[in-house]
């Protein structure tokens, strides 16, 4: 029901958790928090069928290692969870 109006993407933390991921014909699998071997072999499993998100644990300097499993989009939580505010009001 809801695939036919809108994308459904699924968390995933282990790899049985993205065998039901993909028998439930999401439409993209964030791979969470898993380890560089586990994500490629989820990319492996899920192949063609779905897309898949690598998020949780993304440093600067881990990004050419997640990307080389082969995931399509790779996600930066500390972008939104680790931000300092900074008052810059105009006011006097």
């Amino acid at each position: 029901m809801w695939g036919d109006t809108y994308r459904i993407e699924v968390e995933a933390r282990t790899l049985e958790e993205v065998r039901v991921a993909l028998d439930s014909a999401a439409d993209r699998i964030m791979l969470d928090n898993m380890s560089l071997r586990m994500m490629k072999e989820a990319v492996r499993m899920v192949g063609e069928t779905a897309e898949t998100e690598a998020s949780g644990n993304v440093t600067i300097e881990r990004l050419p290692s997640i990307a080389d499993t082969g995931v399509n989009f790779i996600s930066v939580g500390g972008l939104t969870h680790t931000v300092t505010a900074f008052d810059f009001s105009l006011r006097k």
